[in-house]
């Protein structure tokens, strides 16, 4: 339960086993403790559980996000007491490229299993404490059953829950059987009047503003559901909510952010300008969660739109720079053809890396600092998609960014497919890794310089990240120098 100091982007570390500096110094880094009430409420809490939260209340049940640290009180009289994680046993892909590089267990791993082993949520199972699991990793409990029976763990909710979740608590209550997977499609997908407005602040200033998204991308699970667009006063609201809890900054979260109230896949000025004009009235600093290369492309090459966002984001000094997620996924048009051919729609998959560095030097050009994902061992992957990749790589060497290459995890389309876990990486994909790292640091050390974590409020997160970054570098060379003595011999 944090907001790793106000910078969502930091979140990433908590992904990770601590490297460098002590377990202790790195979850302080990446995941320090949040502020509570004395009844053990955090001031703000996961934009996916507040949204449940508010839900089971609408409803007429008394319900409440508590920081794990202060459960005891409440599982005394407890019903059930209700799990969320991004990543319960870090399967998810930044995980599980951190343990598959490092072989250590990630923060995230180790936090929750604390979590599962407190004595007080023990004696709150033998007292028959129903334990409900959900949240966006919930699939990861079906590739590990044996914990569903450890943790006893009575039912699994997969997918978006407002219309399900009062079903499932008035069975609780009622002492129903429970079913023990509930997967949520069809008519169980909520719609925009199912959807209540969060009733305490969310983490950084997280707002939703629509779900789904229309690109189609085999490996992702996000296609798998209906879009949705929230109207601007629902969003509002929202952030009223924020802002009156203390919360100055905000993230606009979407799986494409510039998909806001699109025609299809191709972006639409009004919309997002008058939604880029009302965030800016409360918060005074914004992020995207999400956006896709080819609708930044678009956007700016149609209707100048990057510009004219850029104006209003960075008006009267509020703000100097941008953060976003971006998937880049591949360099290789072959494998964007296969396995994503709308994600560079409108533009032809075939030019997919031309719009991936198009896209970037967008960016680059109105301070909006992306963090770049990549795909390594994609099911159809073979060796010389990895080398488009690592082009690709040398050819973004200009752009201002943070590239994050990770392993194929099994979702969407993909569910079904071999784990990645299982084959070795191959000396192409160490070479790419070794191009990324030496972008990263390079940038990274740029962007803390002139852009992040400024004032004296951070200066012993920056000093620690700049220790991390030396740490990394040593490490890398004397990597480096035993893969040559590897070849050699």
């Amino acid at each position: 339960m944090t907001n790793h100091h106000g910078k969502e982007f930091l979140g990433f570390l908590g992904t990770g086993p601590a490297i460098g500096v002590p377990e202790s110094a790195w979850k302080w880094l990446a995941c320090p403790k949040m502020k509570t009430d004395n009844m053990g409420r955090p001031w703000e809490a996961p934009y996916g559980m507040r949204k449940v939260e508010a839900k089971l209340i609408d409803e007429g049940f008394k319900a409440a996000i508590i920081d794990p640290d202060h459960l005891a009180p409440h599982l005394k009289n407890a019903k059930a007491l209700m799990f969320s994680h991004h990543d319960y046993f870090a399967f998810g892909p930044p995980s599980s490229t951190w343990w598959g590089i490092t072989k250590q267990e990630p923060v995230n791993y180790k936090s929750f299993q604390e979590l599962i082993n407190k004595p007080e949520v023990q004696e709150a199972k033998k007292r028959g404490v129903k334990m409900i699991a959900g949240g966006p990793s919930v699939w990861q409990w079906l590739w590990r059953e044996d914990m569903i029976e450890k943790v006893g763990i009575d039912t699994l909710v997969d997918g978006e829950a407002e219309r399900v979740i009062g079903k499932l608590a008035q069975m609780i209550i009622d002492g129903d059987d429970l079913p023990r997977y509930m997967y949520v499609s069809g008519e169980d997908v909520p719609g925009i009047e199912d959807i209540p407005d969060i009733k305490g602040a969310s983490v950084n200033g997280l707002i939703e503003i629509m779900r789904g998204c229309a690109r189609s991308c085999r490996f992702c699970s996000v296609t798998l559901r209906p879009t949705r667009y929230y109207p601007l006063e629902k969003i509002e609201r929202e952030i009223q909510v924020n802002v009156r809890a203390g919360v100055k900054h905000g993230v606009i979260h979407s799986d494409d952010v510039l998909f806001y109230g699109a025609v299809g896949i191709l972006p639409r000025p009004e919309p997002l300008i008058k939604l880029h004009k009302m965030v800016k009235k409360y918060y005074k600093t914004i992020a995207w969660s999400h956006a896709s290369l080819a609708a930044i492309r678009f956007s700016e090459e149609k209707y100048g739109l990057i510009s004219k966002l850029s104006e209003i984001i960075y008006e009267n000094g509020s703000q100097n720079y941008l953060g976003v997620e971006v998937g880049i996924e591949t360099g290789s048009p072959r494998l964007a053809k296969e396995i994503m051919p709308a994600k560079s729609a409108p533009y032809k998959p075939e030019s997919y890396p031309e719009t991936v560095s198009e896209a970037f030097k967008i960016m680059h050009e109105h301070n909006i600092i992306p963090a770049g994902t990549m795909i390594v061992g994609l099911p159809e992957e073979k060796e010389e998609d990895v080398n488009r990749t690592i082009e690709l790589v040398d050819n973004l060497r200009s752009y201002r960014s943070i590239l994050v290459p990770m392993f194929f995890v099994p979702m969407g389309y993909f569910k079904n497919k071999d784990w990645f876990t299982r084959i070795q990486l191959s000396p192409s994909h160490i070479e790419l890794y070794k191009k990324v790292f030496w972008h990263d640091v390079y940038w990274a050390e740029d962007i803390l310089n002139s852009f992040y974590m400024k004032g004296p409020v951070y200066y012993p997160v920056r000093m620690i990240l700049k220790l991390f970054l030396r740490v990394a570098k040593r490490r890398m060379k004397q990597v480096e120098a035993w893969l040559e003595s590897q070849m050699k011999a």
